[in-house]
């Protein structure tokens, strides 16, 4: 039978509800064993020189962290195992530098990665992470060779056989530190699959992908205008070259118009004149009437000895910006390179690759570009071509890794074209084939794609993925080159188009670090071999976690290849968060001094703490990190462990098998067993389930943030705040110890849930606090099952529960009010039908406890007292009141006194106030906002005053009826 609208009772996991009054009950998805135990008189540690019980220790110590984890290790809890069935879940960690070390950065994505991985392991998943490091082309090359420069060595008197082998001995002696830190947050990967992106697996899948593409005509070569560094001496992607603000020079410059008079020319306005000698032609807006007599003619490019270049219009001009004059210099200017290809101008180069001006630069040549600059315009001066400079703030564009200036400069590269792979990454999204969450990322992904440049992809480095490409000696390279596998290959294509006597050489360039990256989830798990057992078992992975920033560094890419690739999007789910900001909310960095190191955050506050605080974000939504958060999530930690030491405390001794044969009886996945526990015990248990639901459910939907809330909500304001405290009327009971056994019950199953949902969070000292609680069956928290979902809950006993809390709160509320010591306990009349004074009255011990009431005067009862009109009236809600006898909790008479002085010199200071507001000089002269503060303190003590009035009114009647 179904319920009606108006029924209290719902189902929250089944469409059909049954009436099973009072109980709520629901269909369950997975049925585990809920208390598969066993009897024991002997705790539970597993190996005493790795946990510490809570008996035994004030605190949780942190530095047991490290135990814990190479325990977890040691037996192979962090591989996936098929014992349970079930779809595989697979995350592949985005794989940090070989030369990183562990920034708030890495600690989020460690964090939120191994919540769902602990999540979905505990749920029966076989359950993979895979870990790995990326070599890092340019940032490892950097290193080295600054290595390399302290000991007086250039990387080209070594050679570059000698140099990746230096390079290597660096990568096995420090490359390693990244991953042992990524190990101190807790992470739990199968790290007997960790890969290195120049391993020779993956090196065989980038090989693979290159031919691949080359062979549908997706890669090519040619000559383009990239992002330059030159110190680097490599091309760098657009997404690796950061802008930054900062103060310069906008130079203004006469160019005069040939076989014009001198009062003919032309003032251009530039941040970079050095590039001038690049010119090959000026540009004005065709509807600038201050030039348009201009149009068609030459102007000549000043210093370069009378060269001609024309002067066109087009709308691209900004009429407002500068002079409204541009010199156009394609070779040197990315937005003046389209212009450039659209008009069909040629284009000119200036500068050597090192950053030096080139011959086409004249007298010029071989000075580096910004000394180039400062000479140029001290000759412009001289010749009276320099009009004025002025400060202005440029963008810069800078190298992400080396910081040094980015010059847009042609060079000859290979590319990717990416405009069909990304049609197929865009319908992905679009047919459901991939989640991006949060979903406003979708829009950024699909404007990228659908904008999308071709990508190149090649490095002029000596570290990294060599290009596949081999050249015949003594053949023209632009026209005879091989793709090919490997050198045997390509000199065996070589020997069949030119004869045996040919030899062959590769490509110098590397590929870009991100070309590799792309290919991680599925060259990870052995592709090309798509029959390997681990590609067939985890491929396609399950979620993709990453930072926003890297939305099309790397996502997009890896979308894209592994459509191509494979035939199907790498991964169901992108979930992406983002930056760690400090307390104020800045952007950390060394300059600003407001970095905050993981490691040293770890030694203050545990591991466990700082995870909890990252994990409370939203999704997507950047975190304000402060050391307030911080103290506050190592509270709570020390509120767990505390709670530990209570229940371990009070439980029965363990040589008391009968005890525990009686706690053990208990069970709480069932109606009849629910409804027959006492009213505090029934609330707990319930409030649990729902929690259990409530909580799967976040985490099913990644709302992390909300799994943490909901959990530190309900240990702490219900479970410690309340039921470990009503818990002590049972626990302490001076009589018949049996009468514990239903609390001891209630308490480790609870805390035994609370454990199993914050383990992904807090795995340290949830494991360390489960390993202490006895009659466990489950060996290690990081592999126990899952809590069980949609176990019953009674909702007439959460309300009834829900009334006692209040009378609590009211009573309480009342004592503080009248500053009653906390050790005195007084005499109370509750008042109620006899519905609810039957249940309130079942618990009296329990609301003697929490309220510090008498027991021996405490009374029930359907109406008022007698001495009502001497006793404190509390209605705690509809139909449930309290009365206090005012004698119990003050000295009426020095009560009388205290507050007839403080309503003197309150009424002095209302008066003041008013006197103030009467005066037409304030009014009229003061601020507005210091008038307006008077009146708001008026209202403020007039309440005060009422309510004292009141009281003191109260209390003097009471002192005439006592006399």
């Amino acid at each position: 039978m179904g319920f009606s609208s108006a029924s209290p009772f719902l189902s929250t996991c089944s469409s059909v509800s049954i009436k099973l009054n009072p109980i709520l009950l629901c269909s369950r998805r997975r049925r585990l064993p809920l208390r598969r135990r066993y009897l024991s008189v002997a705790a539970a540690t597993v190996n005493n020189d790795v946990f510490t019980s809570p008996d035994k220790s004030k605190s949780f110590d942190f530095t047991a962290e490290e135990r814990i984890y190479k325990w977890w290790e040691s037996q192979g809890y962090f591989k996936p195992t098929f014992d349970r069935g079930n779809v595989p879940f697979v995350v592949p960690m985005p794989p940090p530098n070989v030369t990183g070390s562990l920034h708030m950065g890495h600690a989020m994505f460690v964090t939120l990665e191994d919540i769902m991985v602990r999540y979905h392991r505990m749920k029966g998943q076989p359950t993979l992470w895979l870990p790995g490091t990326d070599h890092a082309g340019i940032a490892t090359q950097l290193v080295v060779e600054k290595m390399l420069a302290a000991e007086g060595i250039k990387r080209v008197d070594l050679g570059r056989d000698e140099f990746s082998k230096r390079v290597w001995e660096w990568k096995e002696k420090y490359g390693g530190t990244i991953i042992n830190q990524i190990k101190r947050l807790g992470a739990s990967c199968d790290w007997t699959r960790e890969r290195f992106t120049l391993d020779k697996q993956l090196s065989r899948a980038v090989v693979e992908a290159f031919v691949r593409l080359h062979e549908k005509g997706l890669i090519y070569r040619g000559s383009y205008l990239v992002n330059w560094s030159p110190n680097l001496q490599t091309a760098v992607s657009d997404l690796e070259v950061e802008y930054s603000e900062e103060p310069g020079t906008l130079y203004h410059i006469k160019y005069r118009v040939a076989g014009g008079s001198r009062s003919d020319y032309l003032t251009i306005a530039t941040t970079r004149p050095e590039t001038l000698f690049g010119d090959v032609a000026v540009a004005v807006n065709p509807e600038d009437e201050r030039y348009s007599k201009y149009i068609g003619k030459q102007a000549i490019v000043p210093l370069t000895f009378g060269r001609h270049v024309p002067i066109i219009s087009d709308k691209y001009v900004d009429k407002e910006f500068g002079t409204g004059v541009l010199k156009i210099s394609p070779g040197h200017d990315h937005n003046d390179y389209l212009l450039a290809r659209t008009l069909g101008l040629p284009i000119l180069n200036v500068m050597n690759k090192d950053g030096t001006l080139n011959e086409v630069a004249g007298l010029y040549s071989g000075l580096d570009r910004f000394e180039a600059r400062k000479k140029l315009w001290s000759d412009l001066e001289e010749t009276g071509l320099a009009v004025k400079k002025e400060a202005h703030t440029l963008r810069v564009p800078r190298s992400q890794r080396g910081g040094e200036i980015i010059e847009p400069l042609v060079s000859k590269q290979w590319f990717v074209t990416m405009e069909p792979l990304a049609e197929k990454a865009l319908k992905a999204v679009e047919q459901g084939e991939l989640t991006i969450m949060p979903e406003r990322f979708e829009k950024i992904y699909n404007h990228w794609l659908s904008n999308i440049k071709d990508w190149c992809i090649s490095r002029q480095l000596w570290w990294g993925h060599r290009i596949p490409v081999w050249y015949i000696v003594g053949k023209d390279a632009e026209e005879d080159y091989i793709v090919a596998r490997s050198e045997d290959e390509a000199l065996q294509i070589a020997r069949e188009k030119h004869g045996n006597k040919v030899e062959v050489y590769q490509d110098p360039d590397v590929l870009d670090t991100w070309f590799s990256s792309a290919l991680w989830p599925f060259s990870t798990l052995g592709w090309p071999d798509s029959s390997s057992d681990d590609f067939k078992q985890f491929y396609p992975t399950s979620v993709l976690e990453t930072g926003h920033d890297i939305l099309f560094f790397w996502v997009a890419r890896m979308v894209m290849m592994g459509i191509e690739f494979t035939g199907s999007v790498p991964f169901s789910k992108v979930y992406l968060h983002g930056l760690i900001r400090d307390g104020q909310g800045r952007k950390m960095s060394k300059t600003l001094g407001n970095v905050i190191d993981p490691l040293d955050t770890i030694k203050d506050y545990g591991t466990d703490a700082l995870r909890f605080t990252l994990a409370l974000g939203t999704a997507g939504q950047d975190l304000n990190l402060s050391n307030e958060r911080l103290a506050s999530n190592k509270a709570f930690t020390n509120k767990l462990w505390n709670a530990g030491k209570f229940i371990l405390q009070n439980l029965p001794k363990q040589t008391d098998i009968s005890a525990w044969e009686a706690v053990m009886a208990y069970k709480f996945d069932n109606a009849d067993s629910l409804l027959g526990l006492p009213l505090p015990e029934c609330w707990v248990v319930s409030k649990l389930h729902m929690l259990i639901d409530a909580v799967t459910s976040s985490y099913d939907r990644y709302f992390f943030g909300d799994v943490a809330r909901e959990v530190y909500d309900f240990f702490w304001a219900d479970f410690a705040d309340w039921y470990i405290e009503a818990s002590k009327a049972r626990l302490y009971h001076t009589g018949d110890h049996s009468v514990a056994y239903v609390s001891q019950a209630v308490l480790l199953y609870v805390f035994e849930n609370v454990l199993k949902m914050l383990h992904p969070f807090m795995p340290f000292v949830t494991e360390e606090l489960w390993q202490a609680l006895p009659n466990r069956v489950e060996e290690a928290l990081v592999v126990s099952a899952w809590p069980s979902t949609c176990l019953p809950r009674d909702v007439n006993t959460i309300k009834k529960f829900e009334n006692l809390q209040a009378l609590t709160r009211a009573i309480r509320n009342a004592r503080a009010e009248y500053t009653v010591e906390p050790a005195r306990r007084i005499s109370a009349t509750i008042v109620a039908n006899s519905d609810v004074v039957s249940y309130i009255s079942s618990e009296k011990e329990v609301l003697a406890l929490l309220s510090r009431l008498d027991l021996q005067n405490l009374l029930f009862t359907g109406s008022p007292p007698e001495d009502a009109n001497q006793s404190v009236h509390l209605v705690a809600s509809e139909g449930l009141e309290a009365y206090l006898p005012l004698a119990d909790m003050v000295d009426i008479s020095a009560e009388v006194q205290r507050l007839s002085k403080r309503l003197a010199k309150m009424q002095t200071e209302y008066d003041g106030h008013i006197a103030r507001l009467h005066s037409p000089s304030f009014v009229e002269k003061a601020p507005e906002e210091i008038v307006r503060g008077v009146r708001e303190k008026v209202s403020e003590v007039e309440e005060k005053l009422t309510l004292t009035k009141n009281r003191l009114a109260f209390l003097k009647n009471t002192v005439l009826v006592n006399e």
